[in-house]
């Protein structure tokens, strides 16, 4: 328990520096957003004005304590270019980074997991090489090169190539924007979904496998394992019993730090397939230096992360009792 309080005040530390260092580096940046919202040809008088109707004149320790205080009592403030409180902004779109990254996440970890058991235990060398070449590739890949190839090949590429029309894909936005609100059906909003998680869940999916053909790697390895095997134990059993089981707990961790990334993991994605998620809303923030909703997010972002954190480490102690009294 005490371990366990310890690690929650770090955490609310962190969370704290986080955010201060934000706050302090978004308003020393270049760049004034009242200019963004007044006519060109307003008077300096004018930009005056309208930096103290938003409260950007008052000292910047000022406007610190005034936000950390609203902060405090659950108040984020409210966007300077959309004119509505941040918790609305960031409850818009909510709901799709956490499609994205919710389903992404899944299938990354499923698929992930299984290509790593096959290749540590079942695939043979070359086989496994293969794989490796593989997933290294799709790992390294950055995300908009591969949103970008996807998008060539699944819509022009699918014409170019002869194959079914019924494999072209849409490549942009949640729905098909001439079709009728009330007639849009599942099967559509499935269609535009297909490649931002195909983009999303590929490159996961390859971390995850090289990371789980590691840890059983090192689990078979392992002495125990090697003196059950000598014994003989049934290889089924001693996969289930000793591998699996050991490799568990590398796994648990690696869940626990790829977790954030269910709302925080989809920025470029959603920036380039036009879907109106928290990581869009981010950039669009940013490019508005609109403070309230970037404070907002990074606020959201790094309590995921810390949160995410703190879970993988109860989880872990749960699953190795060993480490509860280190």
């Amino acid at each position: 328990m005490h371990r366990l309080s310890s690690r929650v005040l770090d955490a609310l530390v962190l969370l704290w520096l986080v955010t201060t260092i934000t706050f302090a580096l978004i308003h020393l940046a270049p760049g004034d957003p009242a200019t963004l919202l007044i006519s060109p040809t307003a008077s300096a008088d004018d930009a005056a004005r309208q930096r103290t109707a938003m409260g950007l004149d008052a000292p910047l320790p000022m406007q610190y304590v005034r936000w950390i205080g609203g902060v405090l009592r659950g108040d984020l403030g409210e966007s300077l270019v959309r004119a509505e409180p941040v918790t609305r902004v960031i409850a818009e779109a909510l709901p799709v980074s956490l499609f994205l990254g919710g389903v992404s996440l899944l299938a990354s970890f499923v698929c992930g997991t299984l290509l790593g058991l096959l290749q540590a235990l079942r695939a043979p060398p070359r086989t496994d090489r293969a794989i490796t070449v593989i997933t290294t590739t799709i790992y390294a890949a950055p995300s908009f090169w591969l949103a970008l190839a996807a998008v060539t090949l699944f819509t022009s590429g699918v014409v170019w190539l002869g194959l079914p029309e019924s494999m072209r894909l849409p490549a942009f936005g949640m729905q098909d924007p001439a079709a009728n609100p009330s007639s849009i059906g599942w099967t559509d909003r499935w269609r535009h979904a297909v490649l931002p998680l195909l983009v999303l869940s590929l490159p996961g999916a390859a971390g995850v496998a090289r990371f789980a053909r590691r840890a059983l790697r090192d689990a078979a390895g392992a002495p125990h394992v090697q003196a059950a095997l000598a014994r003989g134990l049934a290889r089924g059993a001693l996969e289930r019993a000793h591998i699996l089981r050991n490799a568990l707990t590398p796994l648990v961790v690696l869940f626990g730090l790829t977790l954030p990334g269910v709302i925080a993991g989809s920025v470029f994605v959603e920036q380039v397939f036009a879907w109106p998620g928290l990581g869009r809303t981010m950039l669009s923030a940013i490019a508005a230096r609109d403070y309230p909703v970037v404070l907002g997010l990074t606020l959201a972002y790094a309590g995921a992360v810390i949160t995410a954190n703190l879970l993988a480490d109860v989880m872990v102690l749960r699953l190795d009792p060993r480490r509860r009294s280190s």
